[in-house]
């Protein structure tokens, strides 16, 4: 870890710069704004305020504590620690890095910020380490189907982000300063206040890296370094018993050094909600969010240097959504809700910027019709303007069998529209060889203009299949889950199934007379996964808390699968060379599963010492990452897996006269790195830095 004059002087200044302000924290004791007492009260699962505890739904909730003590700085780094969520890299290193739940890739999790989505997926995955965690008040995670609430994009899951909210009269808040390995700098600093009825809360932060390097034989970096800026700011006021109003904005900023390359990356939103009590058991909310991601990139062609590639990528949203909740009792809830999508991508790989536009309606009731049984149903209409309309059932049910033990289930759709992408890139590679690939919307224009140019030598498919529209890619998912909590033991176990029908797979369109080929899309895939989900968490002693958790999956191709218990796959043994056919039990899966994931925390308190200690563990067993055989399924004779490794976080705290917490640690402990088994025999490429020490000054004022 580089702890050089620089990074002292940061120090310092953090610390003293807070001395006067942190004399005021004392006299803040008494004077928090009085707040509905709620333990684990989570607000994603249902979109209406709910014990964590009470749900029917597989949740998942990571509380600021948490956040605090692990030390981390980015929600990539915390949510790997959680059961059942695994982050996957790329085939490629350097290709970026996707969240898995359930076995569901990235492309199908929804990520939120107080409850709006993010855009910016440039192709499947969204880069959660975009996402500073400095001002998070806690992480609420939903597995399995959402799309009954949150429509696209939530058929495999939502992770929602939750800010922090102002509670005291006087300025308060925070200042931190991180160094860690590869000279990784992270300061923040945050402050609010809620006097009267208005309230504020400011947030910065600034991440840098000089980066890493896993492969020293090949040009550039891993991990280029870059520098990035988050500014976010949130107001709230209430005009009255019955009318208050909420208004956020963020602005991400990120540049690379990669000279003589240039590499930008802007992403921008704001919120703005007004919530209308007309009566005790009538609540609306009326909420406008407009979201801009832009990325800017120019990049020197590796082979001709004289030509400069540009890729940009301007994605806007701009979403008004209405909700209505009824109350019908204490626990009989109704809520309706309607919005309207406008999204616009203007990119540098299609003909012109491209527009979508949708409407939809949800609808939820949440009840108990007995005192032991709580049942959640609700569905929700998409109508979209390039593919077909969507309904979006789901229904969940709890119930309490004695007072310690619950069972719960849910089933329920969820949909992925099409992407930009999918529909409108018009692309041919010069720099690649020539080859082509066409949206579903522009592939007949396409291969029209292909033709007239006399570029194609043979059509692949028949012309009347050309411009047929996709279907929006769907699933159901079955979850059932066993609840058992006495004392200082709780325990969860859920069991989850995940088909998928209509995924949207790549195909041939035409073979070019260059000799290269013309691709395009086309409903094809489907899949399931499924597998079990062990949770427990057991306080030791009064200050000792641990917890573990499992996770087992299959996760398979369903044609893929068809095919080798008919026979009609082989592969060579790498050892004897001989064909063999394939068995059911020689076809591993779906590529970047493991089978098995595991992890374990210790979290420890010493109050008397105002100190803390913790270790996390995180394994995750074998997976392999793409066919290399040939036969287009991924199997024991693929020399494409990579072995199953431990990862192991160790962080300790202790706080000075109240305000002051330094913090130590060590992430990958064991210093694992693993070879990436893509390259070629005689070159070295690791899939993990190693060993990433870290120290942390947070001054609370």
């Amino acid at each position: 870890m580089s702890l050089n004059k620089n990074n002292l002087a940061i120090y310092f200044l953090v610390f003293f710069c807070s001395l006067s302000l942190a004399q005021k924290r004392n006299e803040q004791k008494n004077d928090s704004i009085i707040t509905q007492d709620l333990e684990e009260v989570i607000v994603t699962a249902t979109r209406t305020i709910r014990q964590l505890s009470s749900l029917p739904l597989p949740v998942t909730l990571i509380p600021k504590k948490q956040l605090q003590q692990t030390g981390v700085t980015r929600l990539n780094e915390i949510l790997n620690e959680q059961t059942g969520i695994v982050m996957t890299p790329d085939a490629t290193i350097g290709g970026g890095e996707g969240v898995q739940i359930q076995g569901i890739s990235s492309d199908y999790i929804l990520v939120l910020i107080d409850g709006v989505p993010i855009v910016g997926r440039s192709s499947g995955n969204l880069d959660l380490s975009r996402f500073a965690i400095g001002n998070i008040k806690q992480i609420e995670v939903v597995k399995g189907p959402s799309s009954s609430l949150f429509g696209s994009e939530a058929l495999g899951g939502v992770i929602n982000i939750i800010t922090e909210k102002p509670t005291t009269k006087n300025i308060s808040g925070q200042v931190s300063h991180r160094g860690a390995s590869f000279n990784n700098q992270n300061t923040n600093v945050s402050f609010n206040q809620r006097k009267g009825k208005f309230g504020y809360s400011i947030f910065a932060d600034r991440l840098s890296t000089d980066g890493y390097d896993l492969a020293p034989s090949s040009d550039g970096q891993t991990i280029n370094p870059f520098f990035n800026y988050t500014f976010s700011g949130r107001a709230f006021f209430k005009a009255s018993e019955k009318l208050d109003v909420f208004a956020s904005g963020r602005y991400f900023f990120q540049e690379f050094d990669i000279s003589p390359s240039t590499s930008e990356e802007k992403d921008a939103n704001a919120q703005l909600r007004i919530n209308h009590s007309p009566s005790k058991k009538t609540n609306l909310q009326y909420e406008f969010y407009y979201t801009n991601y832009i990325t800017d990139e120019r990049t020197i062609d590796p082979i001709d240097d004289e030509l400069l590639i540009e890729n940009d990528f301007d994605q806007k949203l701009f979403r008004p959504e209405i909700r209505f909740n009824y109350s019908f009792g204490p626990e009989n809830t109704l809520t309706v809700g309607a919005g309207y999508n406008f999204e616009s991508l203007d990119r540098s790989l299609f003909a012109e910027q491209v527009t979508f536009n949708s409407q939809y309606i949800f609808v939820q009731y949440d009840y108990k019709p007995l005192e032991k049984i709580n049942i959640i149903a609700g569905a929700r209409f998409d109508n979209h303007s390039e593919y077909n309309s969507q309904l979006s059932p789901k229904l969940s049910a709890r119930y309490q069998l004695t007072n310690h033990f619950a069972i719960k289930g849910s089933v329920g759709s969820g949909f992925k529209a099409p992407d930009f992408r999918q529909l409108y890139i018009d692309f041919t590679n010069a720099a690649g060889g020539g080859y082509s690939v066409f949206g579903k919307e522009v592939e007949v224009a396409g291969i029209q203009r292909l033709q007239d140019n006399n570029e194609i030598a043979t059509l692949q498919v028949n012309s009347s299949e050309l411009g047929e529209p996709l279907d929006a890619e769907s699933s159901i998912g079955y979850n059932l889950g066993f609840a058992y909590k006495k004392g200082k033991l709780s325990s969860e176990i859920n069991l989850f199934r995940n088909d998928f029908k209509n995924l949207i797979d790549t195909r041939i369109l035409a073979a070019k007379t260059n000799g290269q080929n013309v691709f395009g899309y086309i409903n094809r895939e489907s899949v399931f996964t499924q597998g079990i989900e062990l949770d427990l968490q057991y306080n030791a002693l009064e200050n000792l808390n641990i917890s573990g958790g499992y996770q087992l999956l299959y996760a398979y191709d369903k044609t893929q699968r068809e095919d080798v218990a008919n026979g009609n796959v082989f592969a060579r043994d790498p050892l004897t060379l001989q064909t063999l056919q394939l068995a059911q039990s020689d076809y591993f899966g779906l590529e970047n599963r493991s089978r098995h994931t595991l992890n374990f925390k210790a979290f420890y308190e010493v109050p008397k010492w105002s100190a803390n200690g913790n270790l996390r563990v995180v394994y995750r067993s074998r997976f392999g990452l793409t066919d290399r055989n040939g036969n287009g399924l991924l199997d024991e004779f693929d020399d494409s897996f990579v072995d199953g490794y431990a990862i192991v976080n160790l962080s300790f705290g202790k706080t000075f006269y109240n305000h002051y917490q330094l913090q130590v640690g060590a992430n990958n402990l064991l210093d694992f790195q693993g070879e990436n088994p893509l390259t070629a025999q005689d070159s070295e490429i690791l899939i993990n830095p190693g060993i990433q020490l870290f120290l942390k000054l947070n001054v609370q004022f």
